[in-house]
């Protein structure tokens, strides 16, 4: 089992009950495939750097999971067939990063904040 890292950035004209049902179909297909998911982060109605058939902004979703890499095909497959997605990325992460979001999501300190001089 590998970790893995999937950005997806579906369209905007979603509304918030089909942008959660899409969010479901992908963390189901996930676990149906006898996988696990390990967090899910919606970000919401973002601004995109350029424009993406004629759109502005984009809804994000983050998914980590862990999964056998053959399922990854499976995955991309779907999500190039779906209209309603713009953009995805899959990134494979190694055991620095798996830490790293671990601790990000547990509130602890990742080294990364910036510190602010009173």
């Amino acid at each position: 089992m590998n970790n893995y890292e999937l950005m997806v950035i579906f369209t905007p004209v979603l509304s918030d009950e089909e942008f959660k049902a899409e969010q479901k179909k992908y963390a189901s297909m996930v676990t149906a495939n006898g996988d696990s998911v390990v967090a899910e982060n919606a970000w919401g109605l973002k601004s995109l750097a350029y424009p993406i058939q004629k759109k502005t902004t984009g809804l994000y979703w983050v998914l980590e999971y862990s999964a056998s890499s053959d399922f990854n095909e499976k995955l991309k497959i779907q999500l190039l067939r779906d209209e309603a997605v713009l953009r995805h990325l899959c990134t494979k992460l190694d055991k620095y990063a798996v830490e790293y979001n671990a601790k990000k999501r547990s509130g602890a300190k990742t080294g990364t904040e910036k510190v602010v001089e009173a």
